[in-house]
């Protein structure tokens, strides 16, 4: 799979650690940025990794900022995205299977780096189960459409 990546300065440190992850699960990373940690504005880098998702130039999105809330809001305000914020293996994996997340954003200043690579680990190995899920997650799709 092509994973899309961004940070903003915050998530900086900890974005190469992910990709080298990411790349060592046999994925490939496509990085959006930043690229230094000199402050920036995470929404721009939310919407960058957002954009490549949706426009399939990325199966996958992953956001690191500070706290990881600021990313997941920027990004869901991108049509057909369903970022999310893990701090827990259990979270990261539910959501692909039940929600379908088809991005997932990060903490860096709130997840240490070993529980950081363990969340993006369950959730790139999680497949969406379908079934019941689907239908809750058409339910979403329709409540975007008709926003």
């Amino acid at each position: 799979m092509k994973i899309a990546m961004g940070s903003d300065h915050a998530g900086y440190p900890l974005k190469g650690k992910v990709a080298e992850l990411i790349k060592e699960l046999g994925h490939e990373v496509i990085d959006l940025g930043t690229h230094s940690e000199e402050s920036v504005d995470y929404p721009d880098f939310a919407v960058k990794v957002a954009h490549a998702v949706t426009q399939g130039e990325a199966d996958l999105g992953v956001l690191l900022c500070g706290t990881g809330l600021g990313m997941s809001i920027a990004a869901n305000k991108v049509r057909g995205i369903r970022a999310v914020t893990c701090g827990d293996t259990f979270s990261a994996r539910s959501s692909r299977e039940h929600n379908d997340a088809n991005m997932l954003c990060i903490g860096a200043r709130v997840t240490g780096c070993g529980l950081a690579l363990d969340i993006v680990k369950a959730w790139l190995e999680a497949e969406f189960k379908g079934g019941r899920h689907a239908r809750r997650v058409q339910k979403i799709a329709d409540i975007e459409a008709s926003s």
